[in-house]
């Protein structure tokens, strides 16, 4: 079974800011694939449903952004899932346009506090990773107000459209494999 997991923080406060990219995400191929709720367990909202044929569960961590690990580590030792092969993460990415995705097979944190906790309880930097362009921070503002503030209208339907490619590159992974997602979606 393939796990997806998106970050971001839960809450109505949170809903479309920057750093919950990966809640985004989530909720595209919930409704793309019609993925049932199935509940919440594993310090998260997840659901069970078949994407292009394959079994996946796909999870919101309800731990916030920083401890998302928690609940990864939880979910891959419950359903005995291989991170390295099993695993896709998606995330924001400051680093990154907005607009653009990032697919890796493995990686550094990049300074994504919530990459960073999932790679202190897995013990591997091995598991693919989607990453969501937000945009760099403007001189001035400080991290934490930028990731959790939300797009410019103009911006907000640029990554709007990022979400939908990473949602098709999900289901571009679990049928086909990570390097052809890569080929199709990286940039």
């Amino acid at each position: 079974m393939h796990i997806i997991v998106g970050l971001g923080n839960p809450g109505s406060q949170y809903e479309g800011t920057r750093h919950n990219m990966g809640f985004d995400v989530i909720d595209r191929l919930i409704e793309t694939y019609r993925i049932p709720q199935a509940g919440t367990k594993f310090h998260s909202i997840y659901g069970i449903g078949m994407i292009e044929g394959e079994k996946c569960l796909l999870a919101k961590p309800l731990t916030y952004m920083n401890l998302s690990g928690t609940a990864v580590r939880e979910i891959c030792t419950f359903y005995h899932t291989d991170p390295e092969t099993d695993l896709v993460v998606i995330s924001d990415d400051i680093d990154t346009e907005p607009g653009h995705i990032r697919i890796r097979k493995k990686g550094s944190a990049g300074g994504q506090n919530g990459l960073k906790h999932i790679i202190a309880q897995l013990g591997t930097q091995n598991f693919t990773r989607i990453r969501v362009g937000t945009g760099a921070k403007p001189e001035g503002w400080d991290l934490a107000d930028w990731v959790l503030a939300r797009f410019s209208k103009e911006d907000r339907k640029i990554v709007d459209g990022a979400i939908d490619r990473a949602a098709k590159a999900v289901g571009v992974m679990v049928k086909d494999g990570v390097d052809l997602a890569m080929n199709r979606y990286n940039g």
